[in-house]
């Protein structure tokens, strides 16, 4: 969804109760330093001054992490969301952090059954009683975004459905704008986050939210996912009910399924936790190297099994794609790991994850830290790298060297090594990178097929042709241009950020005193001329300005003393 940036008429009236619970819990929670470095009040009138900056004494207790999270918990929804995305980006946030995130809990109850029959009766346009023949009233689940409830079809068919909650929408848009105004500041005064670029990663998370909000979005999901492994016995999807669907209303088949992590109901239903690890790993690793398109949040709660062994995955709202050369670049990146030639891992690492804008990262200082990294932790077999531990290195050097790595990529490596953990947890001796060790070298050998070959050059060829052709037009454009005087080159400043800030609250303070200064003058003018009415003798609209002259001077002899500068 498209975000609207806070303007002039909003920073004062739009969404300000929200903005200012927003920063209230944030100062709660240990933060009030962050507020103020945000330098929020010099664009929106929150009234900061007025917030508390007592913290609880629990809180004094607490990690930075953990305020984190009890931050995004206390805020809602959309914060709770936005949590469980960044816990999907070790490239950006300390392993503490992501370790926090990952336990975001949505404490959430469920809204009336009114709303949830007013909403299928809307998107679907008929009654309850004419599209299922029992629909139960209490809800099996209930989210931040939906709700779930069991129904029987007329058809006797089981099924869930999935019901939006009322409004939501309404409030994600609310709470996007102002993260991203926020963002914007976390740009412009706090040091060394400028290269994550956070006002594009609101941007990004919109788009993630955008998808959630439509469940027709998420009912391509499962049947793009289900034509995958149509011929996989060892994978179960459950089926849409696309007749029953609608933007805001998912029906999906029923299905009797024991969590993956509970070892103790498996064997009790006579399953093999062993042989259920193994088919997870190949699942995830079929999902990345071979279809390009993968569940992007395999966490224990979205991982089933049923009977025969059968792997049963759900929750289909977040999903990934990693394109084939992205994917050949990530093998050759482990590949040349498990080689352990530090040059090569850098050239490798540099394809995949990008430097910042015109800053050219110390070659020599990264293969240093890189063959450190290798003697440290990489053993001498493929097929013994611990495959989180190499994600948790990486993603090390690439926070030191601030490097920018697309987010499908690092969502990926994130859902590999959670299910990474996941598999551990059914079968201690089950190595993921011995199970990917015949994908990666499948990928390697498949470049130097003769077929794969031509293709490239054939592919190469048409593009430098489309290139030639499109030359000669374009200089054609730029004469054409500059005979007209019309031909323009724009320039972009760099680094001037802190000097207009600087001017702005000069420029707003002289302001402010010219103001105090004429509210002076009026009112000694008024007081000279005894305009009535009077106050012993002293006209009340004279003292009235008096009073606001002094308040306003004090109000910015305050902020110029709050701000270090007299």
């Amino acid at each position: 969804m498209r975000i609207p940036r806070i303007g002039i008429v909003s920073r004062t009236y739009r969404h300000i109760n929200r903005y200012r619970q927003i920063l209230t819990v944030l100062v709660k929670y240990g933060f009030g330093g962050l507020v103020d470095r945000l330098r929020i009040s010099q664009y929106l009138e929150t009234g900061l001054q007025l917030l508390s900056r007592e913290k609880p004494a629990q809180v004094e207790m607490l990690t930075p992490a953990e305020r984190v999270r009890l931050v995004l918990e206390e805020l809602g929804p959309t914060f709770i969301k936005l949590g469980q995305v960044l816990s999907t980006r070790p490239d950006v946030l300390p392993p503490e952090f992501i370790d926090e995130l990952t336990k975001l809990q949505q404490h959430v109850p469920p809204f009336p059954f009114e709303q949830v029959r007013e909403t299928i009766q809307t998107e679907l346009g008929r009654s309850l009683e004419e599209l299922y023949a029992e629909f139960a009233e209490c809800p099996i689940a209930a989210g931040s975004i939906a709700q779930v409830h069991r129904a029987t079809l007329v058809s006797g068919e089981q099924v869930v459905v999935k019901v939006q909650r009322p409004n939501i929408r309404a409030m994600i848009e609310v709470d996007l704008e102002i993260l991203l105004h926020l963002a914007t500041l976390v740009e412009r005064h706090v040091e060394g986050w400028r290269v994550y670029h956070p006002s594009r990663m609101v941007e990004e998370f919109s788009r993630v939210l955008e998808r959630e909000l439509d469940f027709t979005v998420e009912a391509a999901h499962i049947e793009r996912f289900a034509r995958q492994f149509a011929q996989d016995p060892t994978i179960y999807i459950p089926k849409v009910y696309r007749e029953l669907s609608s933007r805001r209303v998912l029906t999906l088949e029923y299905v009797d399924v024991i969590p993956a992590t509970d070892t103790t109901a498996l064997r009790a239903a006579g399953l093999d936790p062993k042989v259920i690890a193994a088919r997870g790993a190949e699942l995830t690793l079929k999902q990345i190297f071979v279809h390009g398109f993968f569940h992007a949040d395999p966490h224990p709660g979205n991982a089933f099994v049923l009977p025969g062994n059968v792997i049963c995955l759900l929750d289909f709202g977040m999903m990934g794609r990693i394109d084939r050369q992205t994917r050949e670049q990530v093998a050759d990146l482990i590949y040349t790991v498990a080689t352990r030639d530090a040059a090569r891992v850098c050239r490798s690492l540099l394809r995949l994850a990008k430097p910042p804008d015109d800053v050219e990262p110390d070659l020599r200082a990264m293969e240093r830290d890189v063959a450190e990294f290798i003697d440290v932790n990489i053993p001498v077999a493929l097929g013994d790298l611990q495959f989180g531990r190499l994600v948790h290195e990486l993603m090390r050097l690439i926070r030191q060297y601030e490097l920018s790595v697309p987010p499908d990529m690092v969502t990926m490596l994130k859902a590999a090594a959670t299910v990474e953990r996941l598999v551990a947890r059914l079968d201690s001796d089950l190595n993921m990178m011995a199970v990917a060790e015949p994908y990666i070298r499948r990928l390697k050998l498949q470049r130097l097929k003769p077929k794969r070959f031509l293709a490239d050059v054939y592919e190469s060829t048409e593009e430098l042709w489309h290139l030639a052709r499109e030359v000669p037009s374009g200089l054609r454009d730029l004469l054409r241009l500059a005979k007209r005087g019309a031909l323009k080159i724009n320039f972009e400043h760099r680094g001037l950020e802190k000097l207009i800030d600087t001017h702005e609250r000069v420029a707003n303070r002289v302001s402010f005193a010219i103001v105090v200064a004429a509210l002076v003058v009026g009112s000694s003018l008024i007081v000279h001329s005894r305009l009535p009415p009077t106050w012993h003798d002293i006209p009340l609209i004279g003292l009235i300005g008096y009073l606001a002259a002094g308040v306003l001077g004090f109000m910015l002899l305050v902020a110029i003393i709050r701000h270090g500068r007299l």
